[in-house]
């Protein structure tokens, strides 16, 4: 498993169980969602940032 799906893995299961918390909490399914896409949001961008290959300097320049 690459380390892109373990950082979605974990981004979805922390999203999750912040929305079923804050549902427990009696929270508006609206602002539950809008929180659970941010939190989503930001997990994709650390997974990309994280993950993505480093780009080597070119010796020949």
């Amino acid at each position: 498993m690459s380390n892109f799906a373990k950082y979605l893995i974990g981004t979805v299961f922390i999203a999750g169980g912040l929305g079923w918390a804050a549902n427990q909490l009696g929270v508006s399914l609206i602002w539950i969602s809008i929180g659970v896409i941010i939190i989503i949001g930001i997990g994709i961008m650390a997974a990309v940032s994280k993950t993505q290959q480093k780009e080597k300097p070119d010796a020949n320049k």
